[in-house]
């Protein structure tokens, strides 16, 4: 006589997966995949692999017994904890500085952000087409008031006249970046933090490396016009895409913004 039936093995399964379990999971897949967002597309996300190769490795030395490898490897995991915050310490400060914040472009209205994108793509255009170099800051979530010095307070509503006047060659201001707050010109002629990034390429200036300098460390857009050869460029999250014209920039600010 055989005592097995379907409906004992299934009641026995849902015994052993309680309620939960099915939460932990949950929970567990959520974070790591904030943490894969966060990290996309920063220098830290090579980081993370690198660090998931380690572990891989340490597996593999405890699994197989291969002592030397393993001693050097749990004592770099014995203080994982002072690792993550000193490689990731950017990327922390980011994710906290956000925590519970909306986007400013979430309560304004499409209308309101569609003017906002227009003035900005129609600013750079006009200057790369003068061959006037700029640099302008879009602040998004985080305040990055922390990561820019000096800055002459201007707190005006966003115009292409009034940010080609201050780019301009013979305006005090043009060798600062312009900083976007709220969909207003809040200062200008800001000092930003260089990137540090020995991966980033000999050939870009002291504009570029200053857009990459505060992405990498806050949520900020920075759109970057040169006077050399008259190129557009826009870097998000320490990364950098250069020559777009009209149609790309809007598209990407259309989904930087929203």
């Amino acid at each position: 006589m055989s005592f097995f039936s379907w409906e004992n093995l299934w009641s026995n399964y849902i015994s052993l997966v309680r309620l939960w379990d099915l939460i932990d999971i949950i929970l567990v897949a959520f974070l790591v995949y904030q943490v894969f967002l966060i990290l996309r597309g920063t220098r830290a996300f090579q980081i993370f692999l690198g660090l998931i190769l380690l572990a891989a490795f340490y597996w593999l030395a405890d699994r197989f017994e291969i002592r030397t490898v393993r001693a050097i490897l749990s004592s770099i995991f014995d203080n994982w904890i002072l690792i993550l915050i000193l490689l990731f310490h950017p990327e922390i400060r980011r994710a906290l500085s956000q925590f519970g914040k909306t986007s400013w472009f979430a309560s304004k209205d499409s209308g309101a952000v569609n003017q906002t994108m227009e003035e900005l793509v129609k600013s750079c255009v006009s200057l790369a087409n003068k061959k006037i170099g700029a640099l302008i800051v879009i602040e998004r979530d985080a305040d990055i008031s922390d990561f820019i010095e000096a800055g002459h307070p201007v707190d005006s509503d966003l115009s292409k006249e009034l940010l080609i006047s201050i780019f301009l060659p013979v305006s005090p201001l043009h060798d600062g970046a312009v900083l976007i707050r709220k969909g207003r010109i809040d200062r200008a002629g800001c000092l930003l933090p260089l990137s540090l990034n020995p991966l980033i390429s000999k050939t870009l200036g002291t504009r570029h490396r200053a857009a990459l300098g505060v992405t990498e460390e806050t949520d900020a857009i920075c759109l970057v016009v040169s006077e050399e050869n008259g190129s557009v460029s826009v870097a998000n999250a320490g990364k950098i895409t250069h020559d777009l014209d009209a149609a790309q920039l809007r598209n990407y600010l259309a989904g930087a913004m929203r």
